[in-house]
């Protein structure tokens, strides 16, 4: 694995990662930015990430399903189902939107068909900042009745993000924080 891991960290660094001067989401000023979408729709970062997400998924156990905030987690959330189906391990994915969808049934979440209240669900993310993103998220998945057992994400900053998650009584895991992905790109 940890020759994936550094094929997943160079990808990332190739393709996502910016240095600079950047205004960030949360209104952080930032001399690095990080595009998880270039890497998690790129066909071999697509299946490296699939493939970390679901052997954390299986590792925590229990988890039926995946979802996450779009725009950022659209491609995470395909990865893992592919992935799980080709693993025989099939999770169902939902998608959250930032706003309902105006017309027909007007639902923040696309995707529900494939699930039932109280199902275990995994909240996934491309990049941890402050974690408020992932904390609308939590209300909006919690509304339709799923349990939220697990959170993951690509790359946690380290700016608060995990402590922000960890008061609203969550666990974040990562594949990495940007020193260790920063360090695993390097070997």
């Amino acid at each position: 694995m940890l020759e994936l891991k550094k094929r997943l960290a160079r990808l990332l660094i190739e393709k996502s990662y910016l240095e600079g001067d950047f205004t960030l989401t949360s209104g952080q000023k930032s001399d690095y930015y990080f595009d998880c979408k270039h890497t998690a729709l790129h066909p071999e970062g697509a299946w490296l990430i699939g493939k970390f997400f679901l052997d954390m998924i299986r590792a925590k156990g229990g988890i039926q399903g995946v979802g996450g905030m779009t725009l950022g987690a659209d491609p995470l959330v395909s990865a893992v189902t592919v992935v799980s189906h080709l693993e025989g391990y099939p999770l169902p994915g939902f998608i959250i939107r930032k706003q309902p969808k105006g017309h027909g049934t007007n639902q923040y979440l696309e995707g529900l068909k494939n699930f039932t209240p109280g199902m275990n669900v995994c909240l996934l993310e491309d990049v941890i900042t402050t974690g408020g993103t992932l904390l609308k998220a939590v209300d909006r998945v919690r509304e339709q009745g799923l349990n939220i057992v697990a959170i993951m994400g690509v790359l946690d900053r380290e700016q608060g993000g995990r402590e922000n998650i960890e008061k609203a009584g969550f666990q974040l895991q990562t594949i990495f924080t940007r020193r260790d992905l920063v360090e695993t790109a390097k070997l």
